[in-house]
């Protein structure tokens, strides 16, 4: 059995026990009471294993301190720029980053990769392996960006009777025998209609757009050139619509308060992120903790337990978190949304009292605004739920690898 494994609550045999001893001086437990009385009651980090967290030489941070009356120091000089009280740019930080993430998704073509491979599949039955080949294929998308700008250009300067010239005009627009750029997307596209156009009757049963204007009596020119069309309005329009709205809605400070002051209020958005973190808490560290000079009583799951003074006793937050008792029957049931955000104990993931991670109040504006704007701007989905990440958990942080989503524009 791993570490990870002890401290996962389903793998955990010991979990009908309130109390279990991992090693001769350490004890486990997942009762958010006797974690409360443990951080509140005179209990110090124990130096061994939070000294081994320090980053730099014999020299502690607010997480390695293991003294308390340095810690405790510390945590005041830290607290005001962890509450926004010294840091006016807190908010618009968080804010400019998250907008780096959505731009950079659309500034490296991935999202227009999964938009042309959706439309391409929905529409022509077949997706052009943008997204497979993570690449620009051809230089389709840059091409065709281009081809719109000049294509605008010559409409502004009263050019645009040379496109359709006899002659001029075919050496104006792409073709598909150009070999790249976006005449090698017309060829693909128009390979595909003309395979479809002549196999019409035996693609009963297929549910597509293609397919569907097949029935309806298309010819193989208008096949060709609504294919074309479509592909071109189904991925260009809906992220230039994504970024316009981003781009008003940041520029306008009374629509930006208005519209975060009704987030803010979304109790069920709330309610996803808490028991988001309590079904998957972000650190499993076993915090521990030393136990006074001459022991402690405490009561654990309703029963008294006395506590040898200089053992150590940490957390299994797993444990906790999907402890039936605490959180009920339902504990493990992923559609329960709701019920974390009127209980407390969740919120015991960022530790407690003196002890609580100075960082809560940062994490949950960024997790709150990044998954509202991320499920507001995109559509997600796991490409292989079956086998959906790797995981680890090195020092109880969970480091997740194979982490292969689909994102879409809504």
């Amino acid at each position: 059995m791993t570490l990870l494994d002890l401290l996962d609550s389903r793998k955990w045999p010991l979990l009908a026990r309130p109390i279990a001893r991992i090693a001769p001086n350490t004890l486990l437990m997942a009762s958010p009471e006797a974690w409360i009385h443990v951080n509140k009651k005179g209990y110090k980090r124990a130096s061994c294993h939070f000294e081994s967290a320090r980053i730099e030489f014999q020299r502690d941070n607010i997480f390695s301190q293991s003294n308390t009356t340095l810690h405790d120091h510390r945590r005041k000089q830290l607290t005001h720029s962890y509450s926004g009280r010294d840091n006016h740019e807190l908010e618009s930080s968080v804010d400019m980053r998250i907008g780096e993430i959505l731009s950079l998704l659309r500034r490296k073509y991935k999202i227009q990769f999964l938009t042309l491979d959706v439309v391409s599949t929905v529409g022509l039955g077949k997706g052009f392996g943008m997204l497979g080949a993570d690449a620009d294929i051809d230089l389709c998308l840059k091409s065709g960006e281009e081809g719109l700008i000049i294509g605008s250009m010559m409409m502004g300067l009263g050019l645009s009777w040379l496109v359709p010239a006899p002659v001029i005009g075919k050496l104006l627009v792409p073709s598909p025998g150009d070999g790249s750029g976006f005449g090698a997307m017309m060829a693909a596209c128009y390979k595909t209609v003309d395979q479809r156009a002549e196999t019409h009757k035996a693609t009963n049963g297929r549910t597509d757009i293609l397919t569907s204007w097949l029935r309806h009596g298309l010819t193989k020119d208008e096949l060709r050139s609504e294919a074309l069309e479509q592909i071109i309005a189904g991925s260009d329009t809906r992220a230039g619509a994504l970024r316009g709205i981003m781009f008003y809605l940041m520029s306008t400070g009374r629509v930006y308060k208005k519209l975060q002051a009704e987030i803010d209020a979304m109790p069920y958005l709330q309610a996803v992120i808490r028991e988001g973190m309590r079904v998957w808490p972000p650190v499993v560290n076993l915090f521990p903790h030393e136990v006074p000079a001459g022991g402690d009583t405490m009561l654990i799951d309703g029963k008294p337990v006395f506590l040898p003074g200089g053992s150590e006793i940490g957390l299994s937050g797993l444990a906790m978190m999907h402890n039936n008792d605490v959180f009920g029957e339902d504990a493990e049931d992923q559609d329960r949304l709701g019920l974390a955000v009127m209980l407390k104990p969740s919120e015991l993931i960022w530790c407690h009292s003196k002890w609580q991670c100075l960082c809560k109040p940062i994490a949950f504006m960024e997790i709150s605004n990044t998954i509202f704007k991320m499920l507001r701007t995109f559509d997600w989905a796991l490409i292989d739920p079956t086998s959906p990440w790797k995981t680890k958990s090195p020092f109880g942080r969970f480091a997740i690898d194979d982490m292969w989503v689909r994102v879409t524009d809504r």
